[in-house]
């Protein structure tokens, strides 16, 4: 039987960063190029025909839309492309959650999509990246997971399991198993559905701007005025289930741009307090960080808040 032929798409992150050798910290990230990386792990050939192409190479704090874009693009070619049957992307984890939610929702893939990368650097004593990344090319090649690939789905392999796009997030700072489900957290790896949402982004150069507020015990209601003059929307992370204070809530009411009230707790669903935030759009079970994209990619459609609470209702 004719090998898978998988592409790896490299973007930098831990899994290509160097440190002192045998060391776990103290690391740069996105130093080693795309080609290295993967020629570091032959035993990818014994599972599929690879070949790589680097996006970029960077920390994924410092990941931007533009990135976000081409990459959508360029994945979007190599599902139309035949002879591909899979593609792998290694991401840093900071932010990789926002990254595959965000190419969940711009790219329709008949072919699996498999985001990897790692917690240790490539030069620490035991890396974890080389068998997070063999793991992944497996799985896009239709080896590992239950009896049926992950087709039609954009996804998340790390330390052994797969995460849907929507329902993976970064939840340990340190652990070699640091993903895991966010506010969803009862839905199993391989339960998602097909997002509803979609956005065309081929055509565009980069996104509406949207930041995070966070709210705390005496926050200060002048850090939602400064948020919302250099935002076009804003996504609040209150506490429990989106609540926060009076002085917030006077502050918001003043604001005339769309904003997502969401939680900044681990678990439940959002439920909209009409009293502290009237007319404002509810996260649902989505976490800040990806209600800020859903948010950014739907201000490139529309600024009705009425719409954008649709768009919000089927995430």
């Amino acid at each position: 039987m004719a090998k898978k032929k998988i592409v790896v798409l490299t973007t930098g992150g831990t899994i290509a960063g160097v440190g002192e050798s045998g060391k776990d910290t103290g690391y740069v990230s996105g130093q080693i190029s795309g080609g290295n990386l993967v020629a570091s792990v032959p035993e990818l050939a014994e599972y599929a025909d690879v070949r790589v192409e680097e996006i970029c190479n960077i920390n994924s704090d410092d990941m931007t839309d533009r990135i976000w874009i081409a990459l959508a693009n360029r994945v979007k070619e190599l599902q139309e492309d035949e002879p591909v049957d899979g593609i792998v992307i290694t991401h840093g984890t900071d932010t990789m959650d926002e990254t595959a939610y965000f190419l969940s929702l711009t790219v329709k893939c008949e072919k699996p999509v498999i985001f990897t990368g790692s917690m240790k650097p490539a030069t620490a004593k035991n890396p974890d990246g080389p068998a997070n990344l063999l793991g992944a090319v497996r799985v896009a090649a239709g080896f590992a997971v239950d009896d049926d690939p992950p087709e039609n789905y954009v996804w998340v392999y790390f330390a052994g399991e797969l995460f849907d796009a929507k329902r993976v997030q970064k939840c340990s700072a340190s652990a070699l198993n640091a993903m895991g489900v966010d506010l969803a957290g009862e839905g199993a790896c391989m339960d998602a559905l097909r997002e509803k949402n979609f956005f065309d982004v081929s055509k565009l150069e980069s996104l509406p701007r949207v930041n995070v507020v966070y709210f705390s015990v005496d926050a200060n209601p002048k850090v939602l005025e400064y948020a919302a003059c250099i935002s076009d929307g804003l996504v609040i992370a209150g506490a429990g289930s989106g609540e926060f204070s009076k002085a917030w809530a006077e502050a918001l009411a003043a604001i005339d741009i769309p904003v997502v009230v969401a939680s900044r707790t681990n678990h439940g669903t959002v439920t909209l307090n009409e009293t502290l935030a009237p007319g404002r759009i509810c996260a649902g079970t989505l976490a800040p960080q990806k209600a800020a994209v859903l948010l950014r990619l739907c201000l490139t459609v529309t600024e009705n808040p009425r719409v954008i609470k649709k768009f919000f209702a089927n995430a």
